[in-house]
């Protein structure tokens, strides 16, 4: 597995993510996706499958220390009153006493961000939680929680594929000493029917998948989420450490960037992109 460093942080650059699966397809997947190897698990307060995060990783038989576990406060928890109660609740369902990353999930709110910064700060002081980020942030938002937190800042959780330039974002957040942790990798299965990663992964004995993913981890502070429901993709998803990408294969991957690229953008949530 490869590490990326950010503020102190060491985030496995490969990750299980859990957006949209069901609490049964938790406990039916993760077991075997600790077991292939993945020790970055990702969920989420709105995704209702912590409970099942965490029975899934008691059961494991692994130790807490080598799973590096993040959740991230919804948008109804931001205010002083509310994310303390809110994490100690994830924290019961997460079957620990602490998480490994913490971020606010997404920017708009009427809770002020020095707010929601100064709960974060007061989890990590309490011990609840090791590092804390941000997600769906632009460049601007990510530089005024840099200023506004006593604890660094370690990453920006967004949506990242090859159809979605995010060069602003990746430059930003490298000056800040942060990583970029990408969703949405498949770009909504576009990616495993695309041409040219299949000709690109055909030279290397690899899929589309895999060399998206290949793609995400080989640039300078990028973390990326896998998600499968699906037994045999784990194994599939996991097997992007044995091979590279050259210049020239990264350099083409990165010119699918499209201006409408993007797919997650909800309008009551989102900030106005870079």
């Amino acid at each position: 597995m490869k590490y990326v460093t950010a503020n102190g942080a060491h985030l496995p650059a490969l990750g299980f993510g859990t957006f949209r699966m069901p609490g049964a397809d938790v406990l039916r997947i993760l077991p075997l996706a600790l077991k292939t190897g993945f020790r970055h698990i990702d969920t989420a307060q709105i995704y209702g499958n912590e409970a099942a995060v965490g029975e899934a990783i008691a059961r494991s038989g692994l130790a807490r220390g080598d799973i590096f576990l993040t959740t991230k406060v919804w948008v109804d928890k931001f205010s002083r009153r509310d994310m303390g109660p809110s994490v100690e609740e994830s924290l019961k369902k997460l079957e620990t006493d602490h998480v490994d990353l913490l971020l606010l999930h997404w920017p708009q709110s009427p809770v002020p961000l020095a707010e929601q910064i100064e709960g974060l700060n007061a989890l990590v002081d309490a011990g609840k939680v090791r590092h804390i980020g941000v997600s769906n942030y632009n460049c601007a938002l990510m530089g005024e929680a840099v200023r506004l937190s006593k604890a660094p800042i370690v990453t920006n959780q967004i949506e990242y594929h090859p159809y979605l330039d995010q060069t602003a974002v990746l430059s930003a957040a490298r000056s800040y000493g942060m990583s970029v942790t990408a969703y949405y990798a498949m770009a909504d299965g576009r990616v495993p029917k695309d041409e040219l990663l299949q000709d690109i992964g055909a030279r290397h004995g690899k899929t589309a998948a895999q060399v998206a993913l290949r793609w995400l981890i080989q640039q300078q502070s990028v973390a990326a989420l896998t998600k499968t429901a699906t037994e045999s993709r784990l194994a599939e998803n996991f097997a992007v450490f044995d091979f590279s990408l050259d210049a020239a294969e990264m350099d083409a991957i990165s010119a699918l960037a499209r201006p409408d690229g993007r797919i997650v953008n909800p309008g009551h949530l989102a900030p106005e992109w870079d």
